[in-house]
């Protein structure tokens, strides 16, 4: 690539990036962040009765990456689906967990946020090879009774902005056919400035809406958690905000742009770390292809 080191830095803020073997699916990657949430939750494969996973990755068109996941960790009682949100996948699949648990229906949800998007990013287009990484988290959502969990969830779409960050083609509008030549529009395609100026603007509103939600002031969040896309949008967002750089969450520079896995792998970090103490409000907020964007807060 016609790059460095230093301008990746200075741009992105990213240094480093994990990337999957050929060998490992993102139904691979969802089982073993799975088990460990499991493990942590102290809850069993047969309490599971929804698996939520949010991907673009998945290992086929058809079934799945959810089923896949239900098939291999043996989750007998589980609904099974995936969440097409991109960035967004794990913020909207806690908040249809949320509204799943409070209708009635279900008692325990497994969310998980996943990606293998090194399959497919285009290594000859320098404005995204640069940015993207492999990654899985998940979490147990379960019902709560003493005032923490998930306060508030805020999500929008704008599909007229979908060509900014989108994959041309290998749809049915646009299928793959004998002899197609691969010219790179089977791949990731970002229109990055554009891009920039809608997810600063938009993460920062549904951060508002959704810290209003909860019945908070911006002073009143302990911690957040930003989809890690790029250092210049987070550090534009919490400005907008008012919110002290000191309670940002940040691992770009060591994963990259992980996609549905970004926010749940930064939450594990600083729940392992532990940075988060029982009662602290936590601000969880991304944006991703679709456009699709949203915000939670949760109480610790």
């Amino acid at each position: 690539m016609d790059t460095s080191d230093e301008w990746i830095m200075s741009r992105t803020g990213i240094k480093e990036r994990r990337i999957a073997d050929e060998k490992t699916s993102t139904a691979d990657m969802a089982v073993a962040a799975a088990g460990k949430a499991l493990e942590m939750a102290e809850t069993g494969h047969e309490d599971i009765d929804l698996l939520l996973l949010g991907t673009v990755t998945p290992d086929y068109r058809v079934p799945s990456a959810a089923c896949c996941v239900q098939e291999v960790m043996g989750l007998p009682n589980a609904v099974a689906m995936d969440i097409n949100a991109a960035c967004t996948g794990f913020i909207s699949g806690l908040s249809m967990a949320k509204a799943c648990i409070e209708s009635g229906d279900y008692k325990t949800v497994l969310v998980i946020g996943v990606e293998k998007l090194s399959s497919i990013t285009n290594y000859k287009d320098r404005n995204t090879c640069v940015l993207f990484g492999d990654a899985a988290g998940a979490a147990v959502v379960a019902p709560s009774s003493n005032g923490s969990g998930l306060l508030s969830s805020f999500l929008r779409s704008d599909g007229s902005h979908r060509e900014l960050l989108w994959i041309p083609t290998g749809g049915s509008r646009t299928p793959l056919t004998e002899g197609f030549e691969f010219d790179g529009s089977d791949k990731l395609f970002m229109a990055g400035s554009e891009v920039f100026k809608l997810a600063v603007r938009e993460m920062a509103n549904a951060s508002l809406k959704a810290i209003e939600a909860a019945g908070l002031e911006p002073d009143d969040i302990s911690l957040v958690i930003p989809h890690q896309a790029n250092i210049r949008i987070i550090d534009a967002i919490v400005k907008r905000l008012g919110i002290d750089r000191s309670k940002l969450v940040l691992n770009i520079e060591k994963y990259g742009n992980t996609s549905a896995a970004s926010v749940p792998l930064a939450l594990d970090e600083v729940n392992r770390a532990g940075r988060i103490k029982p009662g602290d409000n936590v601000l969880m907020v991304a944006f991703g292809g679709g456009m699709i964007w949203g915000a939670s807060v949760v109480r610790w």
